[in-house]
């Protein structure tokens, strides 16, 4: 066997780890110490302890001094914690390194990062170190696997082809690998992926057997993403669900319903492929999908992928839309999603694939879970399956972060309680993506909530209410504001589009015109929880745009209102949950709608004070209609806009004005939520001047905003249009007679 020369540095491969292979699962490497076998095994010298412990006297004194269990299987509260680590798992390397101009991110080191982690903590009865734990790891000596156990999860040609790998010279490795999906190659990764496949096999035998309560696979290369017939990710052999099979094959009814939690950052799409039609085996995701843009690419990974036949319901993503996700957003999703139905699957053994890349500091992950917020998912896992869990390595490419990882997780593995979360504040991409999956995943699981009232509500004819809501606007404006719709050309059918622009009559005369764009007013409510209805007597609408507009029109204005539908109901309604209008989509549309109104409407008029008035979403379209109409400019005495502290800020940065900003700057007034990001980033220094004149609201809710800023915008409008002399405003509709 060909071993790389720079994996025999002194500083990177301890001379300790030699002995781990020979370890027998006897008795006395199981069992813990007594306190006084202890102690005389501490004040030997290095040296002479490693002889000591080898010698038949001190192997009869441990026996002797080790009270004798009163059970012949060890209670949960006595047995150890196991921990599989081999050297030779190292030996996978590239083989070409310097093409890449720096090391891999599936770096060799990273197991003996680990390893050495739980070394220097005490964990490991290492003959280099005094242990100071009172219970140390089991070790369980991993094996190759067998082409049989292999071949349960991938088809032989799969097999054939990595055990081949020997028999390769380097160009044709690097070649070989290069034209795959991120996977390197080498003369060893045949042994390597035997070995982490074993490995990941013994610990969960060594739980079964009753020789450990618990343990942790410290295991490479990774295998979440290996799929039947083709490796990708880093992956060769897929270790979790060769290490599933090979147990319930083994033990039966014992190992018969198991739970694979895979909280690797990426979407373990070769675990969701092997147990996609398997009642027995529960997949649960939790990664980064952002819309199937992060790796692996592709909608697979999304909440719609539930498993099929008899396996629907059976696999659970939960994909967050964005990478940054902390811990509070990973224990949120424990509680809501995965311990209710892990509880209710009521597996008989728990394997995690456990890669560490959503740790902070992992550059490929991008997230921010924590050390404590590894070991607070172990402990709620901990409470399945008799406490039988087998941590298995996925990915994790920080070296410091995936060792300080592993060492929390192993610690709550033994017995130590969790640390304490920073954050239990989720974040509110965070908890969407939760909701989202949740009314997924309720169409299967009895214990989850809010249930799909679809069915009931299409037999019963119901509609949806952002339409009826828009209606009563139009009515409302109607009757007291003498507002009409006015025509717009669409390219396709939708009821959403009725009264979708308001305008008074005197939209087209020589007075200041105030054209609102806004997005759909808020219904404030509390669902019951378990029907998901909403009371009506405790349901509010809040609509702070109407201040505005009633100002307006009491004033003399011209008033163009603009309500910007986030869903658009079909002629053909499936009554079902629907998500809002894909973001840039809607941005677009709303931009080209600014444009329709500019050119047939708002130009024609005579109006010397045109003032727009963007809230929320719709103000960045506003931004990108005045960018690319620079004729507007001319016309717009002012600019208004409203960002609460869920909208993106756009810039008025022009490529090809350099004017452009400065003009916005003088034009514009933005009231930017006091929470949005914004001010976090212009901490030091305030905000440039391509994002106009901004103001920081005391409020990050956009009704509040609108409603405490009302008189502010109200008196820059009024001093703006001081030259005009406002008429008595016409009466119209209900509100005939009165002034």
């Amino acid at each position: 066997m060909d071993i790389p020369d720079h994996l025999m540095d002194g500083d990177v491969m301890d001379t300790t780890e030699v002995h781990e292979t020979t370890i027998n699962m006897d008795p006395f490497v199981l069992g813990m110490r007594s306190p006084v076998a202890q102690t005389k095994h501490q004040k030997l010298s290095n040296g002479d302890r490693v002889a000591h412990s080898r010698s038949p006297s001190f192997r009869q004194e441990i026996m002797t001094t080790t009270a004798k269990p009163a059970l012949e299987q060890l209670p949960y509260s006595t047995s150890q914690t196991g921990l599989v680590y081999d050297v030779r798992m190292r030996f996978h390397v590239e083989v070409r390194p310097e093409v890449n101009q720096g090391v891999h991110p599936e770096d060799p080191r990273r197991i003996y990062a680990i390893y050495k982690e739980l070394v220097d903590a005490g964990l490991v009865d290492d003959p280099s170190t005094v242990s100071l734990a009172p219970s140390v790891l089991a070790r369980i000596p991993t094996r190759f696997v067998t082409k049989q156990e292999v071949c349960a999860v991938h088809s032989e040609r799969h097999w054939e082809f990595v055990i081949s790998l020997e028999l390769w010279d380097n160009e044709d490795l690097h070649n070989g690998g290069s034209q795959m999906d991120s996977i390197y190659l080498s003369k060893n990764s045949p042994m390597c992926a035997r070995l982490s496949a074993g490995g990941a096999i013994e610990a969960c035998r060594g739980i079964l057997n009753g020789h450990v309560k618990n343990a942790i696979a410290v295991i490479r290369p990774p295998g979440h993403h290996a799929e039947h017939d083709e490796p990708m990710g880093f992956c060769l052999f897929n270790n979790v669900p060769i290490a599933v099979k090979a147990c319930q094959n083994e033990f039966k009814d014992t190992c018969r319903k198991v739970l694979i939690l895979d909280w690797d950052v990426h979407h373990g799409n070769g675990v969701q492929q092997a147990f996609y039609n398997d009642p027995n085996v529960l997949y649960i995701s939790l990664h980064v999908h952002q819309g199937g843009k992060f790796y692996p690419a592709g909608p697979k990974g999304d909440h719609l992928h539930c498993g099929e036949g008899p396996g629907l319901g059976k696999n659970i993503n939960i994909p967050w839309r964005t990478a940054g996700m902390t811990d509070a957003d990973y224990v949120l999703a424990f509680q809501k999603i995965v311990m209710p139905i892990a509880q209710d699957f009521d597996p008989d053994l728990v394997v995690v694939s456990a890669g560490f890349d959503a740790a902070e500091g992992d550059m490929l992950g991008k997230c921010h879970v924590s050390p404590a917020g590894y070991a607070h998912m172990t402990h709620m896992l901990m409470s399945l399956a008799d406490g039988k869990v087998a941590v298995c390595l996925e990915g994790g490419y920080n070296l410091r972060s995936i060792a300080v990882s592993a060492l929390a997780v192993t610690r709550t593995l033994m017995g130590e309680p969790p640390g304490r979360l920073a954050t239990t504040i989720p974040t509110p991409s965070g908890v969407d993506s939760i909701e989202e999956v949740l009314r997924q995943q309720a169409k299967y699981w009895p214990c989850l909530y809010p249930k799909d009232p679809s069915k009931r509500i299409k037999q019963t004819e119901g509609e949806r209410i952002h339409d009826i809501v828009r209606e009563y606007q139009a009515g409302w404006l109607w009757e007291n504001l003498g507002m009409s719709d006015l025509f717009i050309a669409h390219s396709k059918t939708s009821r959403s589009f009725t009264n979708q622009v308001l305008a008074t009559s005197n939209h087209s005369e020589s007075r200041p015109l105030l054209v609102i764009f806004h997005d759909p007013p808020d219904l404030v409510g509390t669902p019951d929880p378990r029907t998901q209805r909403l009371e009506l007597h405790n349901t509010w609408l809040t609509d702070s745009v109407k201040q505005y507009i009633r100002w307006a029109y009491d004033r003399g204005f011209a008033v163009i209102d603009v309500n910007v539908p986030k869903h658009l109901t079909d002629l053909e309604e499936t009554h079902e949950h629907a998500e809002e209008i894909d973001g840039k989509k809607n941005i677009d549309e709303t931009q080209l709608l600014a444009k329709y109104l500019w050119d047939n409407y708002i130009e024609l008029s005579e109006s010397k004070h045109i003032f727009m008035l963007g809230i929320g979403k719709a103000y960045t379209s506003i931004v990108n209609f005045l960018k690319e109409n620079d004729r507007c400019r001319e016309r717009l005495t002012k600019v208004i806009g409203f960002i609460s502290d869920e909208c993106t800020l756009p810039s008025y940065k022009s490529t090809t004005d350099d004017f452009l900003d400065r003009w916005y700057r003088d034009a514009s007034k933005i009231f930017v939520a006091t929470g949005h990001y914004v001010w976090e980033k212009h901490k030091f220094k305030p905000p440039g001047k391509k994002w106009g004149t901004l103001q920081r609201s005391d409020y990050n809710d956009m009704q509040e905003m609108l409603s405490h800023h009302c008189k502010e915008v109200t008196g820059i409008l009024t001093v703006l249009t001081d030259d005009w002399e406002p008429e008595a405003a016409p009466v119209v509709g209900a509100s005939e007679g009165e002034t």
